[in-house]
């Protein structure tokens, strides 16, 4: 494995906030990675919980960094959100939708447990094309700012372990439970095919 780049897909609900971060991260030490979200539409905080920000996965994060700055650039400066929008354009153009990405990774990490049945449901329900395995690893993540830098820099370390195994099929168990050992957190994990 670590004869070739490991292609790596980090994935939470909205694809801004923990994949992002992870994406960022991700991407600044050299990996091939890609974000994504599995939601139906991308959802910010508002003004008050009941009231979110929805938009469609279609509108750049650019344009919902312009929508929120007329809205209230005070109140989304302050919770942050303009600036992990700010952040998001500067990484890619939009954010993305797993179940629309037909891509092949050798991992794929997503950031809760809800998230990884959703991944873990797409992917099985593909037909079967190449049999190439990938792994999907859940490291659960509270979705707040703060929350999400750490498990970028867990979810970085882990890829550089799995980066560095010569024989992934055959030590990744390993590799995971000396992660959780080390983190403290347990972590699901399944191989489907492509």
């Amino acid at each position: 494995m670590s004869s070739l780049p490991l292609r790596v897909a980090v994935v939470c609900s909205s694809n801004q906030n923990r994949s992002m971060e992870a994406h960022n991260i991700l991407n600044k030490r050299g990996f091939n990675v890609q974000s994504f979200g599995t939601a139906t539409h991308v959802k910010l905080p508002g003004p008050i919980p009941s009231k979110p920000n929805i938009y469609d996965f279609e509108t750049t994060y650019d344009e919902m960094y312009k929508d929120l700055l007329m809205k209230d650039k005070e109140f989304y400066t302050q919770n942050g959100i303009l600036h992990m929008l700010d952040r998001n354009k500067r990484i890619k153009l939009r954010p993305e939708r797993f179940q629309n990405c037909k891509d092949v990774f050798d991992l794929i990490i997503t950031c809760e447990e809800k998230i990884y049945d959703q991944v873990v449901e797409c992917l099985t329900s593909r037909e079967q094309e190449t049999c190439q395995p990938v792994h999907v690893v859940n490291v659960d993540i509270p979705d707040s700012q703060e929350d999400a830098i750490l498990g970028a820099f867990h979810i970085c370390e882990l890829c550089q372990c799995i980066q560095q195994s010569k024989d992934i099929e055959n030590e990744i168990d390993h590799l995971l439970q000396a992660f959780e050992e080390k983190t403290g957190h347990s972590h699901l994990h399944t191989v489907c095919f492509y």
